[in-house]
């Protein structure tokens, strides 16, 4: 039987990763992963419980350092798990640093490289993620590309063999693990929320969360709403929110519901209630547009084209005000944008001569 490793290692790669494991069941020996680097429970094991994922074979525990340490850690203990497993290939999905390690390692071991969610392309280079994926796709000999626009981004680099649009795997996880109405009247109840009388709100981005002056301005807007905000805030988040002095100013917002981060389930329950969503998550913005649900975007751009195009997703970037917010509004999406892909990303792979 043919031998495939998967590399993982934060929260959007653990929501993605079931269909993935499903699609593959059976067809292959896939060793399973985890760098380490999401290890708070709400960011990792509620995921592995909630999507009864199966326990990694390796879990490397690398842990919080800066970009460039967290990365070196893991290529050095990737390089180990390769010589001793030696995949036919490894593959790799979005643009966190455990992608990126990923594909170094087997770019030095000489292994066939598959990356989900290739060609996604912000304008900043400098952007953490962007490094990520760019390197990782330049490395990349299978190339799964989740909308048209990031197929395009690939060939204008050059890219053709070997990219494909697979579409995105996030839908067949929508599509597997949508709450029922009950599911979802029990979710809002836990928090005390009403349907369409809310805002989802979340923001984790380095580049947002690590500004006091941003994360100030945002507090002082949520201040002014008047409806309720959940807000499940991301260890990084609380954490400089604290360092800043600024968590009384969050407590004292009375029609602000505080959450420890979530589940995908109560996740997808809270945003399909909701009148709308702010927020810098990628994966975010592709939830709510499934459902219909506009997202102001705490960033200057998106990589998900498409739904800033089709009107239902805004960047407003950092300097928010309480005016920038409109939740009225029609939105056009192409029709085949919510393609879910975990078996055309398996025939892709299994079908590959890298693989065979």
């Amino acid at each position: 039987m043919k031998k495939l490793a998967i590399v993982v290692g934060a929260r959007p790669q653990f929501i993605k990763l079931s269909p993935v494991l499903e699609a593959f069941a059976g067809r292959v020996n896939l060793i399973l992963i985890h760098t380490g680097q999401h290890y708070d429970f709400e960011m990792s094991d509620i995921f592995f419980n909630q999507l009864r994922l199966r326990r990694p074979d390796y879990h490397l525990g690398i842990g919080a350092l800066t970009n460039a340490g967290q990365t070196g850690a893991m290529l050095a203990a990737l390089d180990e798990v390769f010589r001793k497993e030696k995949p036919q290939m490894v593959i790799v999905t979005g643009d966190t640093n455990s992608t990126l390690a990923g594909a170094l390692a087997a770019a030095q071991n000489r292994i066939p490289l598959a990356h989900i969610e290739a060609g996604l392309r912000a304008k900043d280079k400098f952007l953490p993620e962007q490094i990520n994926r760019v390197l990782t796709d330049h490395l990349s000999n299978i190339l799964c590309c989740p909308t048209r626009a990031a197929l395009n981004n690939l060939e204008r680099e050059g890219i053709r063999e070997g990219a494909e649009l697979t579409g995105d795997v996030l839908y067949d996880i929508i599509r597997e693990y949508m709450p029922d109405e009950g599911q979802c009247q029990n979710v809002l109840d836990l928090f005390g929320l009403k349907p369409g009388h809310y805002i989802y709100l979340t923001a984790h981005r380095a580049d947002n969360v690590d500004d006091p002056l941003f994360l100030k301005r945002l507090i002082d807007i949520l201040a002014e709403f008047d409806i309720p905000v959940f807000f499940p805030v991301h260890p990084r988040t609380m954490k400089n929110i604290q360092a800043n002095g600024l968590d009384a100013n969050l407590e004292n917002i009375s029609n602000l519901i505080i959450s420890k981060p979530i589940g995908i389930i109560e996740s997808l329950a809270i945003t399909q209630s909701s009148l709308g969503i702010i927020t810098d998550s990628g994966g975010l913005q592709r939830e709510a547009a499934y459902f219909g649900k506009k997202t102001y975007v705490l960033r200057d751009e998106t990589e998900w084209v498409e739904l800033e195009n089709g009107g239902i997703v805004v960047c407003i970037g950092k300097d928010i005000n309480r005016a920038s917010f409109d939740w009225g509004g029609q939105f056009t999406l192409p029709i085949d944008y919510f393609k879910p892909a975990a078996n055309d990303i398996a025939k892709l792979i299994l079908g590959s001569s890298l693989t065979a």
